[in-house]
């Protein structure tokens, strides 16, 4: 759940401020921020009065470069930007991709390198406190300029925004949530496409969901090794200490706080030498993955606190200074992206074969599909076709985007990032991944059942009474996809979460 509001401006921003933001949470701005708009505003205004040749202010943009523009053609070329940019296709964005988006522009902005002002980023700050939600479609990106030049119409008051429950014009959605429409000033168009934002919004997106799923992947294979009397030495701090990769210690003692006083374990302690590699290298994957994850924090964690617009503006010896450069190229959070998306490949994967094993009476140990009375009932059957399906479908999705890059603009930009489509495949594949884990959570539980009145760890135990509180066992077949969505619904909502840590805290 979004807290109540995060400052935006001169003190550091997290992943976790940009999700927050895209789940609904107000944007406070900081006054010293937009001080210091105001101070580089006034300067690039004094600028363009002395016909300062500056990119994409008083010359064109792309190949347009060496096209020069009077002080008179400034402002409709700022809107004409937005004007021909605007042009994605397909499906619109969702609207926490949208809001994630915003507040990656609104901070970068109010860093003062670009010399827009204030009002610009105070009028983005009351869309997203009142709900105005730019409409933007979701193709047509190779790194950025699209679905900022969608959210930049709507600023202007044209586009199309949702407001409500109604997708209108986007001055009539200005209009009802009561946002004075700004005119385009010097810059604010360009401004508003030139950097980073649509990678860095959406990939923010998947590295915070991604971390939330690593951690309930472990609850999930955890419940999974109780259910199958799995030998838990494989998780021992001994082993662990001799390979000593950050993730993968740190996953190991997360595998034994949530195991601690499993009665199931301690009954069948010598039940089974050495468990398969699903079981067996909880610690050495999910701990690879968490060291891909500390990586992709970083980089995501870089850019959002970083200025890759372009042109930027320094002021040295009171002299306002243009600076054109390629900050606006996405590679270094494209290539994390296309990490983070293998590396959700590799969760997908093992949970699914979890799964498998859970109910494949043939090595579980466990009646066959994990129902007593098989044959007129299928019991878990089919939940693992699923998870094999969309696992199937992240490893599609672990295809790295970025070396997809191709040149555009007439040879000018000939070597895109493709972020875009990185950070949305890596967005999809974390979606994918709750669902995934989701059907193991359940066959898990189902599974544990089989054990009682042994009861299991500290962490698995809380994981369970959980999800029994919302599914209850399954003696005969019903229908199984409001049972799944229950606990997926658990997942998202933070509730399982929240359990399993206060139980091992």
């Amino acid at each position: 759940m979004a807290r109540g509001s995060v400052e935006l401006g001169t003190g550091p921003t997290t992943i976790a401020d940009i999700a927050d933001i895209a789940a609904g949470a107000k944007v406070v701005l900081c006054q010293e921020a937009l001080d210091g708009m105001r101070s580089v505003q006034q300067r690039l205004l004094d600028a363009i009065e002395r016909r300062q040749p500056i990119y994409g202010l008083t010359t064109g943009v792309g190949d347009l470069y060496t096209v020069s523009l009077g002080p008179d053609d400034i402002s409709r070329a700022q809107l004409n930007m937005l004007r021909s940019h605007a042009s994605g296709m397909g499906k619109p964005l969702e609207a926490g991709s949208i809001r994630a988006i915003m507040a990656t522009m609104i901070k970068a902005l109010m860093q003062g390198y670009s010399g827009v002002s204030p009002e610009l980023v105070l009028t983005m700050a009351q869309m997203l406190n009142r709900g105005v939600i730019p409409w933007s479609p979701a193709k047509g990106s190779v790194g950025y300029l699209i679905a900022t030049a969608h959210i930049g119409l709507v600023v202007f008051g044209e586009g199309r925004a949702w407001f409500g429950e109604e997708l209108l014009d986007g001055r009539v959605a200005m209009e009802r949530a009561g946002i004075p429409v700004l005119t385009a000033g010097p810059r604010e168009g360009h401004a508003l496409i030139s950097g980073t934002y649509e990678i860095t919004g959406i990939g923010a997106l998947a590295v915070h969901q991604a971390e939330q799923l690593v951690r309930i992947a472990d609850v999930a294979g955890a419940m999974s090794l109780e259910a199958l009397k799995g030998n838990s030495k494989g998780y021992d701090e001994r082993l662990h200490r001799i390979r000593p990769h950050i993730g993968q210690v740190a996953t190991a003692a997360r595998l034994r706080a949530l195991l601690e006083d499993s009665e199931v374990l301690a009954a069948n302690r010598d039940h089974r030498l050495q468990d398969a590699l699903s079981l067996r290298c909880i610690p050495q994957v999910h701990g690879a993955v968490r060291d891909a994850l500390d990586y992709c924090t970083n980089v995501l964690t870089i850019e959002i606190n970083s200025v890759t617009d372009n042109p930027v503006f320094v002021v040295e010896d009171d002299e306002l200074i243009p600076l054109p450069g390629g900050n606006g190229h996405g590679a270094p959070t494209a290539l994390a992206l296309d990490v983070l998306a293998i590396a959700i490949a590799h969760v997908s994967t093992m949970s699914q074969a979890r799964s498998d094993r859970l109910t494949n009476g043939h090595i579980s140990g466990l009646p066959a599909f994990l129902v007593n009375e098989g044959g007129a009932n299928s019991g878990f059957m089919i939940p693992p076709y699923a998870a094999a399906a969309i696992a199937g479908d992240n490893r599609s999705l672990a295809a790295p985007a970025s070396v997809h890059t191709v040149s555009t603009c007439a040879g000018q930009e000939d070597h895109v990032s493709m972020g875009v489509s990185a950070a949305m495949q890596a967005l999809a594949a974390a979606d994918n991944l709750a669902d995934i884990i989701s059907i193991e959570l359940i066959c898990a539980a189902q599974a544990l059942d089989f054990q009682l009145p042994l009861r299991p760890g500290k962490g698995t135990a809380a994981a369970y009474d959980l999800i029994r509180g919302v599914v209850a066992n399954r003696d005969s077949d019903r229908p199984m996809y409001p049972e799944l969505q229950a606990i997926r619904d658990l997942i998202d909502n933070g509730s399982l979460g929240a359990s399993v840590e206060q139980a091992i805290a």
